[in-house]
C-alpha cells in the first residue's frame, strides 16, 4: 500500500466545481492582483481569527519579513527565537538586519520554552517570535508577560498552525502580529505560495499593506522602499474555498493523530503530546523515535513515507554558523536527532493509518 505524506488530489476533487468557477470568473474579470477575492479573503480570514485586519501578501517567509519591519524592527535589534524550525524564521530576521537569538525548546511540545527567554533577552533585544511547531501552539501567556515587562513586540510564527488556539484564542491573534503560510501542505493551502498577516494594530496593518505594493498608498506615488508581495486572486479564490472547510479538516487531522496514538500505545515510540492548554491542529504527526534511519527505510520499504522536520537546527545551519560559534541547545540537538514525521492529512484513511502503525510496531 502506497502512503504519501499528504494527498493534495482527494481534497482537490471535492473542490473542484467551486474553485474551477471561481477561475473562471478571475479570468472572465481579467483582475489577478489586489481584486475582490484577495480583500473578501482577508476580511474572511480577520474574522475567523477575531481580529481587526487581516493583510495578504505572497508567501508565509514574506508575511514574517514585513512584521518585522511594520513592528519597527531593524539593524542591530535582537529577536528572540527557536532553533528547531524552518529556515525562513531566521531568514526574516536576517532579511531586517536584526540578529536571531535561538534559545533552547520544551522537549514535549517542540516549541521555544519561556523558562530560558528571560535569560536570553537584552538591552538590543526588540521581539519574540515564538514558531507554533506541527500546529501545536507555543505557550503564549508567559510569553506575552515576557512581552509585556519588557516592551517587546510578539510576533507568531503561524506558519503551520492556522486553526490552532491557545486559551481559547486563535494563534496569531495574541501578538502584535501573527504570520501564517498558504503552502499547498499546510492546513490551510493554496495551489502555489501564499501567506497572510493577522493584526490588531491599523498603524501595523495600514504599513503593511503600504510595504506588500511597492510601497505605494496611491498608484505611482511610493512613501517608502517597498516590497513586490501580494497575494493574488486565483490563490485567493482556492483559499476562499478551503476555508470554508477548515475546521472540518482540523477536526479530521485531529481524529487521525488520536487513532495514530492508540494504535501505538503498546509501542516504544513516544507519541505527539498535547499540553492542554491549547488546540493541537496537527500540521504534523511527528514522533519520537529510536534508530531512526532504519525505521524510515522500513517505511519506505513497505511504501510508506516519512520525513524529518528538521534534521539540522538552525544553529547548525551552514547559512548562520558564523553567527552561532560555541552555541549549544541540547534538548534542540536530541530532538532533531530522534523526531519523524509520519503521513498526515484530513483525507487519511483508517486502513491507511492501521498499516502505518502495523509497520512501525514491527521494527519499533
Amino acid at each position: 500500500m502506497k502512503i504519501p505524506m499528504v494527498d493534495l488530489k482527494v481534497q482537490l476533487e471535492s473542490l473542484r466545481p467551486e474553485i474551477e468557477s471561481g477561475f473562471q470568473s478571475v479570468l472572465d474579470s481579467a483582475q489577478f492582483v489586489l481584486g475582490p477575492n484577495g480583500a473578501a479573503l482577508e476580511g474572511e480570514i480577520a474574522a475567523y481569527c477575531n481580529v481587526a485586519h487581516a493583510v495578504g501578501v505572497a508567501s508565509g517567509t514574506d508575511a514574517l519579513h514585513l512584521a518585522l519591519l511594520a513592528c519597527g524592527i531593524g539593524p542591530g535589534d535582537e529577536v528572540i527565537t527557536s532553533s528547531f524550525t524552518f529556515i525562513a524564521t531566521a531568514e526574516a530576521i536576517l532579511y531586517v538586519g536584526a540578529v536571531p537569538v535561538f534559545v533552547d525548546i520544551d522537549p514535549a511540545t517542540f516549541n521555544i520554552d519561556p523558562a530560558h527567554i528571560a535569560a536570553a533577552i537584552t538591552e538590543r533585544t526588540r521581539a519574540i517570535m515564538p514558531v507554533h511547531l506541527f500546529g501545536q501552539p507555543a505557550d503564549l501567556a508567559p510569553i506575552k508577560q515576557l512581552c509585556n515587562d519588557h516592551d517587546l513586540r510578539l510576533i507568531e510564527d503561524c506558519a503551520q498552525s492556522f486553526g490552532a488556539a491557545y486559551q481559547g484564542t486563535m494563534t496569531g491573534a495574541w501578538g502584535d502580529a501573527g504570520c501564517f503560510s498558504f503552502f499547498p501542505s499546510k492546513n490551510l493551502g493554496c495551489y502555489g505560495d501564499g501567506g497572510m498577516i493577522v493584526t490588531d494594530d491599523r498603524r501595523i496593518a495600514d504599513r503593511l499593506r503600504t510595504l506588500r505594493n511597492h510601497g505605494s498608498r496611491r498608484t505611482y506615488h511610493h512613501d517608502m522602499v517597498g516590497y513586490n508581495s501580494r497575494l493574488d486572486e486565483l490563490q485567493a479564490v482556492v483559499l476562499r474555498a478551503k476555508l470554508k472547510h477548515i475546521d472540518d479538516y482540523n477536526a479530521a487531522r485531529r481524529a487521525n493523530a488520536h487513532h495514530y496514538n492508540e494504535l501505538l500505545a503498546d509501542s516504544k515510540l513516544v507519541t505527539p503530546f498535547e499540553d492542554g492548554k491549547g488546540r493541537h491542529v496537527y500540521h504534523q504527526y511527528t514522533l519520537l523515535v529510536p534508530e531512526r534511519q532504519a525505521v524510515q527505510q522500513r517505511l519506505a520499504a513497505a511504501g510508506i513515507a516519512s520525513a524529518v522536520y528538521y534534521p539540522i537546527p538552525l544553529h547548525r545551519q551552514e547559512a548562520l554558523r558564523n553567527s552561532q560559534v560555541g552555541l549549544c541547545l541540547p534538548v534542540t540537538e536530541e530532538m532533531a536527532d530522534r523526531v519523524l514525521s509520519l503521513p498526515m492529512f484530513p483525507e487519511l484513511t483508517a486502513e491507511q493509518r492501521q498499516e502505518v502503525c502495523r509497520v512501525l510496531k514491527e521494527v519499533g
